[in-house]
């Protein structure tokens, strides 16, 4: 069974209103948004974080919000913006729990509050710089350890206090400083040069 969008939209509405109670006055800006894609349009929390307050934020998450899986998190370099680099966190709070020995059949029509599922979207946005960081949520979600590697590996955003950065997609011996997807390096495949 799944989910209504009604509940979905409850749920969110509520993780927005206690993220804008807790930290509006920080800079966090919460809202709700829907997907354009997919058959299901439901709702979802969108955030704009502050770095500085982002393990803050999702230390609270965790704790207080139930946010108990981190999906994805990748990185984009903007070389024409002012704001230069972003930062971009999927999170789920799945509200699954420890199965008992006894079985558990759950209704997901008549889970409501934080029992309900709900996708979050982080955004941070980064001034332009040339080592461009952020810090590290990879003790608070497993699921951070790999997406935080991939995205320095790739776009060349360090995630501070992340213990065991390298690199897991280019080659080891990859010279210092190369990460494809910065915009400064150009598209080379198949005899095609940009």
């Amino acid at each position: 069974m799944s989910i209504s969008a009604e509940q979905a939209q409850t749920a969110v509405d509520a993780m927005i209103k206690a993220t804008n109670d807790a930290f509006s006055d920080q800079g966090v800006v919460a809202e709700s948004r829907h997907k354009k894609g997919g058959v299901r349009k439901y709702a979802y929390a969108h955030l704009e974080v502050p770095t500085g307050i982002w393990r803050k934020l999702a230390k609270w998450l965790r704790k207080e919000q139930g946010v108990d899986y981190c999906s994805m998190i990748t990185g984009i370099h903007y070389p024409e913006k002012d704001e230069e680099w972003q930062v971009i966190v999927h999170l789920l709070r799945m509200a699954v729990t420890n199965p008992t020995d006894e079985p558990v059949v759950i209704d997901a029509s008549k889970l409501s509050g934080a029992d309900v599922p709900i996708e979050i979207e982080i955004r941070m946005s980064l001034p332009s710089t040339r080592e461009p960081s952020v810090p590290s949520v990879a003790d608070i979600w497993v699921g951070a350890d790999w997406n935080e590697k991939e995205t320095w590996d790739l776009v060349g955003i360090d995630f501070e206090g992340h213990d065991g950065m390298r690199r897991v997609l280019l080659p080891h011996d990859t010279p210092t400083g190369y990460h494809p997807l910065q915009k400064q390096h150009k598209l080379r495949y198949h005899d095609f040069n940009e």
